[in-house]
This record gives C-alpha cells, structure tokens and sequence, in this order.
C-alpha cells in the first residue's frame, strides 16, 4: 500500500510513538509522512526525524490529509496524542470534517495509555484499525461514538438578534481549571472550570464563560472566525525533552571573523536582525537570523525556545505577563530578556520597530553588540524603569546582567 501518515503535537514524537508507528506502517507498504500543526516541529528535530516527516510547510492537520487526498493514497493515518481521550476524539471529529476525503482516514489517539483509541473514520478499514489495534493495545471507537460523544461537547450556537450584533458559542471539549486558552495559536484567556464556551460578536471574542478573558490576546487575534478557529488548552509541549542543536546557517559570521585565512574584515559582515511579536507567526522562518527581537512574554518563551535549535539568541522585551505556554524554555547564549512594567512591552517594542527596524521585519547591520546598546538605549529613553536579564554570561557587554534603571 501506499500509507501516508500525519503527525500532530509534539507528545506523540517526545514519547517515541511517531518513530514506533511509522516503523510498524513500513511493514504494510511505502510510508510518507508530514507534520500537521506546527508546535510539533521542533519536536519533530529533537527526534531526529526531519528526515523522516516533512515539517517544510507551516499546514493544518486538515491540510496535511488534503495533500494525501490529492496523491491518492491508499490510507492515511491521522497521529494524536491529546492530553485525555476527550480533547483527542474532539481534535479528530474536527479535523475530519475539515478534510475533503475521511474515507481512507484512521485516527490513532494516546497509544500507550489506558485509554489509547484507534478509530476508522470512513467504512473500508476496520479490518486494518483493528489489525492495528491489537498490536498497540488499543480500543476501537466507531466514528459514530465519537460524534455522538462530541456533539454537546464542541457544538456551536448562533443567535442572530435584529439589531444586534451576530453572537456565536463555541463550547470547548476536555478542559480543567487553570489551563490557557490558544486560539489560532493565541492566548486569550484562562479556564477556571471544566465547562468552557467561547462567545464571540460580529468576529470578536468577547467573553469566555468558564474562564478569564485575556484582553491583551483578543487585542492581539483581532477578528476571528470562531467556528473555525483552532481551539487548544493547557500547555503547547508538555515534555521535558532535551533540545537537539542544529547549525543551519551556511556561513557562520563569527567564525568567519575568527578565521584567520579569511579574506573577509568586520566592515564586510552584514547580520540579520528580526524583529517578532507575534507568537502563533511561523517562527522556523527566522532560524537563518543572527539575532531576533521578541516582543511579549510568551513570544519571548516560544520563540527563544524554538530558536535555540538554532542557535540564534533573542532580545526579548517582557512584562511579565507570562501565561507558561510550554513547560521548560531554552535560550540561546547572548540572549537578553528585558522586563518592564505591566503594559508597556507593546509601547515599546512599536518604537522600537519603527525607529530601528524602520517598518521592516528583518534589517541588515554590521555590530551586533552596538545594536543592542542602541536598542536598551531606546528602551531606557522611554521607560521609567526596565531590568536586563541575561541568559548567559555575555563577552564584551558592557550592559552588566541584572541591571535596572
């Protein structure tokens, strides 16, 4: 057969399931794989398997079982592994009403678990599910059971009042009490309960019944479309995995300048600098950056996350408004985090872009040392008061760590 198989989340490659799968699926035909969704990318390098499952498109999972449907492929394996089987049966009768073809589409939900799932979502492979099932100590769910199981649980409601603004209600499947709110990978709240629905008039969220509004988030997501808006809740990776560490710069600057033999001065070195405040944006665009501005506290933890891979460090502008998106954060050596007074995170990474950056996401300068200065001088004309955190010792600084001002 010709398999291709859609990974999504970075729990089902940090606990080594994705690699067991897609070993298991070889023995059935030739296997293809890609990534749906895109937080299980740098799950995808730690892993060790870039090789393996194409994470070169930013693709909903919908997206990613679309392009299986246009190859013509004889089955496609949908693999989850949600943080119960509740959130798990809710991401997959989304994704399969979102897709153009489930007939050929298995889902295999939490292997490993007790309540590990495997479900045919179209009629011509149960025999395949249940073949599958058995060798993973899974339970086989009818599609069925699953949509009656999450009709109640994930449904939308309209109420379209003349003169009034159109509200819709979108209720949230397998939530706990203090868990974040992403949507379109943006927080915007809180839950204080298990029973959660998102209310939004005329595309603006406006209230979370079960939870605290984030208004800084929803500012942020602008207009939205909440019946089909991704919808997750707790934490984006969970696992604590080692980074894996990848050069992928085809010059390195600062080796360049150490060699010797190099026929090349400081004056001729032009860096990349860019400029992010936007978490849910495709942050693997900027692994080639030599250095990266972050606005926002969970910017900041995503993308200095992501870019430790890299080797690429962050100046990240904070208010400690920080909402713990993944469970552990990395930094790249050089890094600078930079935190202010509650609100003014946004007020200055704007001058900063303007002034700096001149409107430009990426600028090209030639110190990257004396562009540092130049921005916490910035900061420091602006600001009542800021203080410099610094990830690792830095080398010809003259900004001491942990200095305010």
């Amino acid at each position: 057969m010709n398999i291709g198989v859609v990974v999504h989340g970075p729990q089902m490659l940090d606990s080594g399931y994705a690699r067991k799968i897609l070993d298991l699926l070889g023995n059935y035909g030739k296997v293809k794989a890609r990534l749906g969704g895109t937080m299980g990318r740098t799950a995808v390098i730690d892993a060790k398997l870039e090789n393996t499952i194409d994470i070169n498109r930013k693709l909903l999972p919908s997206q990613s079982i679309d392009l299986f449907v246009d190859e013509n492929v004889d089955v496609i394996f949908l693999l989850d592994y949600g943080k119960s089987s509740v959130t798990g049966h809710a991401f997959g009768y989304k994704v399969s009403g979102r897709c153009k073809d489930s007939k050929k589409l298995i889902q295999i939900e939490r292997p490993g678990e007790p309540d590990g799932t495997i479900i045919s979502w179209g009629d011509g492979f149960q025999e395949l599910a249940g073949e599958m099932a058995k060798i993973l100590d899974l339970k086989v769910v009818s599609p069925d059971e699953v949509r009656d199981e999450m009709k109640d649980k994930t449904c939308c409601r309209h109420e379209d009042e003349t003169g009034k603004p159109t509200r819709i209600y979108r209720k949230v499947a397998g939530v706990s009490p203090d868990e974040n709110i992403f949507l379109n990978g943006i927080v915007v709240g809180r839950t204080t309960s298990n029973d959660v629905t998102l209310v939004a008039e005329d595309g603006v969220l406006t209230e979370i019944r079960g939870g605290n509004l984030k208004k800084h988030g929803v500012e942020k997501l602008g207009s939205v479309n909440l019946e089909n808006a991704i919808v997750k809740t707790g934490l984006l990776r969970r696992s604590r995995v080692k980074p894996r560490i990848l050069r992928v710069k085809s010059v390195d600057s600062a080796a360049r300048l150490e060699d010797e033999t190099a026929d090349i001065t400081a004056a001729d070195l032009k860096f990349n600098v860019s400029y992010l405040d936007h978490a849910a944006e495709d942050i693997y665009k900027l692994r080639r950056s030599d250095l990266v501005v972050t606005v926002g506290d969970d910017t900041t933890l995503v993308a200095s996350d992501i870019l430790y891979r890299f080797k690429v460090p962050i100046v990240g502008i904070t208010d400690g408004d920080l909402d713990k998106v993944v469970e552990q954060g990395f930094k790249t050596e050089g890094s600078i985090i930079v935190e202010l007074e509650s609100g003014w995170d946004d007020i200055i990474g704007k001058k900063i872009f303007f002034e700096l950056f001149k409107g430009r996401e990426t600028i090209q300068i030639v110190n990257i040392e004396n562009f540092k200065k130049e921005l916490l001088q910035t900061i420091s004309s602006i600001a009542s008061s800021h203080n410099i955190k610094c990830s690792w010792k830095r080398i010809n600084d003259k900004v001491p760590c942990g200095s305010s001002n």
